[in-house]
């Protein structure tokens, strides 16, 4: 007589589990239930995930990399004095010790590219942090205030921001006896602020509507600290990618302005006087003009690289994608 209970749904759901934890392995298992739910990942891990397996971050890191260790330690790279002028090597040929040549004046051409990297970068440096500070300070107060200070602050930003920067800083230059790299700096700030506050701005407004700075407020914290500890940390993604970008923006400007005589002076060693120079001797010896140049062209590709990458990798939409 067969037995009812071999047909029983439940005890065939029974057998049927302990099949399965038979046929896994113990330790398999067990390590399943130890495991505890890993917390997920913020927005900087998530976006150090997505740059680490990017080959574009890296050659900007490295581009980079080498442009600060050239910056800070340009003896390490040549010992050629770059202001020494040696007339019997003008427009001489590269040479072993010499691999760039010489310019019309006997400069070395290697010496003067690795030296004036630091005017270049720390002027493009200082002009970057003066932007970010007075661009992050503005834009925050009008985005979180909000009312006649939000229009005031906008409305003087749409004036700024009308200015080319180029021609501002022609204008400006004009008006300085002696040109410094602080000179420079503050040229370039006075007018480069504008599109970091509106960046700035739009964050906060964003920012100021989630439910923490509801709760923050319910907490009697005031104003400045709300915007200080829960706001400002959540807008930081957006402003270093515009801060990134903007360096390499700035250096380009300086060596502009230096290009057309009225940036740094000519007894700064710097790409952009060294190009200004090298274009009078651009046929006979077009290597002169072709190293700053490269150098130059070299460093704000990699600051442009390094800031699309960031802009995909904090930006939710572009990891979508």
């Amino acid at each position: 007589m067969p037995n009812p209970q071999e047909h029983s749904p439940v005890l065939s759901s029974s057998r049927t589990e302990r099949w399965v934890a038979e046929a896994q392995p113990e330790d398999a298992l067990t390590r399943d239930q130890k495991l505890p739910d890993s917390p997920p990942a913020g927005l900087w891990g998530t976006a150090w995930k997505d740059l680490r397996v990017r080959p574009l971050f890296w050659v900007s890191v490295v581009i980079i990399t080498v442009l600060v260790a050239v910056a800070l330690f340009p003896g390490l790279f040549s010992h050629t004095d770059p202001r020494a002028a040696h007339l019997e090597d003008s427009l001489a040929p590269a040479r072993n010790g010499h691999p760039f040549g010489f310019t019309q004046q006997g400069y070395d051409v290697y010496a003067r590219t690795i030296f004036g990297a630091r005017a270049s970068v720390l002027t493009g440096l200082l002009t970057t942090i003066a932007v970010t500070v007075v661009g992050v300070l503005l834009g925050s107060l009008a985005g979180y205030q909000g009312g006649w200070v939000d229009a005031l602050i906008s409305r003087l930003t749409d004036v700024f921001f009308a200015i080319p920067l180029l021609l501002a800083g022609i204008v400006l230059m004009q008006m300085f006896s002696s040109r410094t790299v602080w000179t420079v700096v503050l040229v370039l700030a006075a007018f480069g602020w504008p599109q970091m506050a509106r960046v700035t701005r739009s964050a906060v407004l964003t920012a100021k509507n989630n439910e923490y700075v509801a709760a923050s407020r319910a907490l009697g914290m005031s104003k400045f600290a709300i915007l200080w500890k829960h706001i400002l940390p959540n807008c930081l993604a957006p402003v270093i990618v515009m801060a990134t970008t903007s360096l390499g923006i700035y250096i380009v400007a300086e060596a502009t302005l230096s290009y057309l005589g009225i940036g740094l002076p000519p007894t700064t060693v710097s790409w952009g006087n060294d190009i200004s120079t090298a274009q009078a001797t651009l046929r006979v010896s077009p290597s002169n003009l072709f190293y700053p140049a490269g150098a130059l062209a070299l460093t704000v590709l990699g600051f442009i690289l390094l800031g699309d990458t960031l802009k995909d990798a904090l930006d939710p939409k572009e990891r979508k994608r």
